[in-house]
């Protein structure tokens, strides 16, 4: 009867232990470890470790401290990790020391490229009409660096809310081409500008005046034209110097 009774207590513990491990696992923990460098202070070093994508324990001072939201095993962790002095005082020394140097070591090899400039090239354009009425204006910004720049439709110093923004695309010589588009009513087109803010430009933005846009055809004339008709006078004259006949030309007789 007592040996009936142990195997049923084994068998319950086995069980239990068996569905204990079919809930917890497969778990999952993230550790992040690092430092950060600021201008004119000292570097601040971090170890975090998380439990099943939730906060668990951080690392400060030599010392591990539960997340408030760690709960029970929080704490349970905390008081094993801290067991192990001499591991700990190791760790303090990587992210007081180590990590410091390694940091100021990768910004020395990128300060080239961290510190490169490159202007932007800014022209506007229409693109396909939305609709009767409307015309779809286009900001192309082109051949800058570094990446993070601002492009927007302005009336008079007022942002315009429906201006659209694409994806900073990459060029093959690592500058970067973004376009902002707006919607607008071709009546209520002028007015309208396009301001672009970037670090290389030295706080001096971009503005370029959708008045002073011109469709291609209206510039071809205006510069055509007059050269035509200039033309045609220097032909005339030449052609009156030439046949010598100076009287018909300008009224004067003959020498």
């Amino acid at each position: 009867m007592q040996k009936t009774k142990n195997k049923e207590k084994i068998l319950k513990a086995v069980t239990t232990k068996s569905q204990y491990v079919e809930d917890k696992d497969p778990f999952q923990v993230q550790l992040e470890g690092g430092c950060e460098l600021h201008l004119g202070e000292a570097s601040v070093g971090f170890v975090r470790v998380a439990y099943q994508g939730s906060d668990l324990t951080s690392f400060q001072n030599t010392s591990w401290w539960p997340s408030p939201k760690g709960g029970r095993r929080a704490q349970q962790v905390c008081t094993v990790f801290n067991q192990y002095h001499v591991v700990n005082v190791r760790t303090q020394a990587q992210i007081d020391d180590i990590c410091p140097h390694f940091l100021l070591g990768l910004l020395d090899a990128g300060k080239t490229d961290l510190q490169r400039q490159v202007r932007p090239e800014a022209w506007l354009s229409t693109g396909p009409s939305p609709g009767p009425g409307h015309l779809l204006l286009v900001c192309h910004v082109s051949g800058f660096y570094p990446k993070p720049v601002w492009v927007t439709w302005m009336r008079g110093d007022q942002d315009h809310q429906g201006t659209r923004r694409g994806d900073v695309l990459p060029h093959a010589d690592g500058t970067w081409y973004l376009q902002t588009s707006l919607d607008v009513e071709a009546r209520e087109a002028a007015g309208l500008s396009c301001r672009v803010r970037h670090s290389s430009l030295g706080g001096q933005d971009i503005i370029l005046y959708w008045e002073q846009h011109r469709p291609v055809g209206l510039v071809f004339l205006a510069v055509v034209v007059p050269l035509v008709l200039l033309a045609g006078l220097a032909f005339w004259l030449w052609k009156c110097w030439k046949s010598h006949w100076r009287h018909q030309c300008t009224g004067l007789p003959l020498e």
